[in-house]
């Protein structure tokens, strides 16, 4: 297929807005179909996960293809709960453009801000459609003006509701200046009339914002529009695109998915105004040999490069491959580069995805998405290419796990398959680990948050059928240091008759929360061999892995070697590794180590008549209140508070709200526990 008639979008929002019910939408209108899956009965097509059909919530993102108009539109839906957020980071890394569904009546929600910035982070054109506009307390204007001051973006609304709430009818295409109301069984019929008088004053007040809005940005409707013209809909909606392309405007449209209102209007939009693969600028790439950066441009007849962004691990195919296509073209039944890995690996099949079904294909062309089949050894972040020209793509980074629970097969013939699971699940999943503990001599898995961990737990008893003893939640902390120490290590060990020897001078310091680890050696290394600066940032790089006094990961240190004690007679890669180790141990132990526990953003919502409750529960358990709103869904509180006191939290709160408050909580930062 041409270029210019493919679309790579996602479909992102905060969980409960409506993102799964919109794309079951968009597979009925474009014949994918044959009838509409709902979310809440369970039969959502893109929901295929036994749990996600169980919970009604999206875990992992499913990817499917359709047509529309003639354009092949590639779409993944992403999960909108923030213990899945690696989910969206690694759908948003590969996508051309996506789609933001807010709900009308809770408008930007916290992970919507979330997903916004990880958009950012890509450069991602976004399209709005906000939805629910039939729910009680929906409020268009107001979602609007919420974009503007959380997200700060600049919405340009090409539709507007007609009604609200019960009196939801229809939308007003502000373009055409055309009243559209959507008839037949599903709304597959969209009847076209003359705006009513009732709404005409609205109608005309938000046209001359659009046209104020797109005439900033193209001098040709501006003479227009002053000379009081007609303004072609083609100029219109070109400089719109235009606008979208560079993230100047975001396009705005409204209906209710579940009435199915305002859909097909929305897939004209992702049409006409998202891109296609040809686009977006060139990426940036490494070349693996030199280490220097290329850029790497979308053409069929150019090397092969593509990114693995996603695996799954199918238990008759064995891992699924989701793969985007950047340039070149992938063919099945050939050998293709693994450069992340240094291997070669063949290509048995080529699919593409409806969901959980798929179809065979004999090529993946530049700009397409697609899923390899018979690869052994890639991972998540893996770049496919040639030998000649290892380009690497940048890699994803996804974020810690901050929560970890003990697992135990229930027998002994159950310890292997279990172990063969979670090294599956971590395939899968790159937010997700497991490693034995020294101490306890248990098997402990780490996630993201406890609905993370209980969904990878099921899916370990219920799908794979292995009975499983699972501990209490645990938070995973980690070790820093609140001073400056520096220290002299001297190392000398006999092994097999030669002497092994090395002296370093290391000095620590504290940085910045959040920072991370940094290794520099300020020392004079002029006449010292590579491979010895190689083990000392091998040993100190060790370290920070293994703690300094519980054995917990360390953060946001500097470790700087300031003196290097090297003789060539006796210094050895191994000596001077080990005498890192030992002298990075010494410096932290006098730098007044510190526990760092994690510190959750929490943002609670709640009717205004028990908000008073709700603050205590948050200050008892040693959070900070940072901001609290007032929104038609009820009062919203920001707040800090450590991971260990939320534990419960759920019930503590539906308890004291009645059963009528939320909240939702991700990673903010690590700090010290007092």
């Amino acid at each position: 297929m041409d270029d210019n008639l493919i679309r790579n979008i996602g479909i992102m929002a905060h969980i409960d807005a409506g993102k799964t019910t919109t794309t079951e939408r968009i597979l009925y209108y474009t014949g994918e179909n044959h009838r509409i899956g709902e979310v809440d009965n369970g039969e959502a097509t893109m929901d295929w996960m036994q749990q996600e059909q169980d919970r009604g919530i999206t875990i992992t993102s499913a990817a499917t293809t359709c047509i529309w108009k003639g354009h092949q539109i590639n779409i993944i839906d992403t999960p909108g709960h923030v213990d899945f957020t690696a989910e969206v980071e690694r759908c948003l890394r590969v996508l051309d453009g996506a789609v933001a569904v807010f709900c009308a009546v809770g408008g930007v929600e916290p992970q919507t801000e979330t997903v916004w910035r990880q958009a950012d982070t890509y450069s991602v054109p976004r399209i709005a459609f906000v939805n629910k506009m039939d729910r009680l307390g929906a409020d268009f204007y107001s979602v609007l003006e919420q974009m503007e001051k959380k997200l700060d973006a600049k919405p340009c609304p090409l539709f507007i509701p007609v009604g609200s709430e019960a009196s939801f009818s229809g939308v007003i295409d502000l373009i055409r200046m055309k009243y559209l109301t959507f008839d037949g069984e599903n709304g597959e019929n969209i009847e076209e009339a003359d705006i009513p008088e009732s709404e005409r004053q609205k109608a005309d007040q938000w046209r001359e914002k659009l046209i104020d809005s797109v005439s900033s940005f193209s001098d040709e409707i501006m003479e227009l529009y002053f000379a009081g013209e007609e303004i072609p809909r083609d100029m219109i909606i070109s400089t719109l695109r235009k606008c979208t392309l560079e993230r100047q405007l975001l396009p705005v449209f409204v209906g209710s998915s579940l009435r199915n209102i305002g859909v097909q209007t929305l897939l004209d939009g992702i049409v006409s105004l998202l891109p296609a693969p040809c686009d977006i600028p060139s990426i940036e790439a490494i070349n693996a040999k030199n280490g220097k950066s290329v850029e790497v441009k979308h053409s069929r007849s150019a090397n092969l490069e593509a990114l693995i962004f996603k695996i799954q691990v199918d238990p008759q195919a064995g891992p699924l491959c989701f793969v985007r296509v950047y340039s070149g073209i992938l063919k099945k039944g050939v050998s293709v580069y693994n450069i992340t890995k240094n291997k070669k690996e063949r290509i048995n099949r080529l699919l593409r995805m409806h969901s959980d079904r798929s179809e065979e294909l004999s090529e993946l062309a530049a700009g397409d998405i697609g899923v390899i089949v018979g690869f052994k050894i890639a991972q998540t972040g893996d770049t496919i290419g040639v030998e000649s020209s290892p380009y690497l793509l940048e890699k994803m980074v996804f974020p810690s796990p901050v929560i970890s629970i003990a697992i135990e097969p229930k027998t002994t013939e159950d310890q292997g398959k279990l172990r063969k699971a979670l090294e599956m699940l971590a395939m899968e999943d790159p937010t997700f680990s497991y490693k034995d503990d020294n101490e306890t001599g248990q098997l402990v898995i780490s996630g993201m948050g406890e609905l993370h961990l209980d969904v990878l737990v099921t899916r370990i008893t219920k799908e794979m059928k292995i009975d499983a003893r699972v501990g209490n939640p645990q938070v995973t902390y980690r070790e820093s240091i609140s001073s400056t120490a520096e220290t002299t290590e001297n190392f000398s060990k006999v092994l097999a008759g030669k002497e092994n020897s090395a002296r370093l001078s290391v000095r620590v310091s504290p940085l910045e929360a959040g920072s991370g680890n940094r290794f520099k050696i300020s020392a004079n290394v002029r006449d010292i061999p590579e491979e010895i600066t190689e083990a000392i940032k091998m040993g100190i790089e060790g370290s920070f892995s293994s703690g300094i006094k519980f054995g917990y990961e360390c953060t946001d240190i500097e470790a700087d070697v300031t003196d290097i004690g090297y003789d060539e007679l006796t210094g050895t890669p191994f000596a001077f590794t080990s005498c890192a180790a030992l002298a990075f141990d010494k410096a932290c132990q006098s730098a007044d180590p510190v526990l760092m526990q994690p510190i959750m953003k929490v943002q609670v919502t709640s009717p205004s008549e028990y908000i008073g409750d709700v603050m205590g529960s948050i200050t008892q358990r040693g959070g900070i209140v940072e901001s609290m709103e007032s929104r038609t869904s009820g009062d919203v509180i920001s707040a800090e508070v450590p991971l260990e006191k939320m534990f419960g939290y759920t019930t503590v709160l539906r308890s004291s709200t009645q059963g009528r408050g939320t909240f939702s909580m991700e990673f903010s930062h690590y700090a010290e526990k007092i």
